[in-house]
């Protein structure tokens, strides 16, 4: 059996109160303290004092941020332009563009698809996205 002072264990606890604890539970509340301490000094070390999971709903607001009108509009303007340079662009060239840069085919897989050579694929891609670029500057 140990002796252990509950004002140490307890914050609330304002006056020394010792009681005897087993073994166990000495060891217990040790090796409790021993991992707090070293919590602490890592964060003094790396200046890790503010955690952004406080309830509060600011970890929500970073990681899904609402979009304001402004930026809706802008998004609902590009894709438009993109759909009118794209349309401006042979049946071929737009299928592989959209096939590269929307559904994610790398170009070889593009040209296993269309049974034809990857030159030709990644040739066409660079053309048709020169063609959109020089319509999108002229709007």
């Amino acid at each position: 059996m140990k002796k252990i002072n509950l004002r140490n264990v307890y914050p609330s606890i304002k006056a020394d109160t010792w009681v005897d604890v087993d073994d166990a539970v000495a060891e217990e509340i040790h090796r409790f303290d021993k991992a707090e301490n070293a919590y602490r000094l890592r964060t003094y070390r790396h200046q890790a004092y503010y955690s952004l999971n406080r309830e509060d709903g600011i970890e929500h607001d970073v990681l899904f941020r609402l979009i304001t009108p402004e930026e809706y509009y802008e998004r609902k303007l590009t894709s438009q332009q993109l759909y009118e340079a794209m349309c401006q662009l042979s049946e071929k060239s737009s299928r592989r563009i959209y096939a590269h840069f929307f559904l994610g085919m790398s170009k070889v897989q593009i040209a296993a698809a269309e049974q034809v050579d990857e030159r030709a694929v990644r040739t066409s891609i660079e053309r048709g996205l020169k063609q959109m670029s020089q319509f999108l500057k002229n709007m």
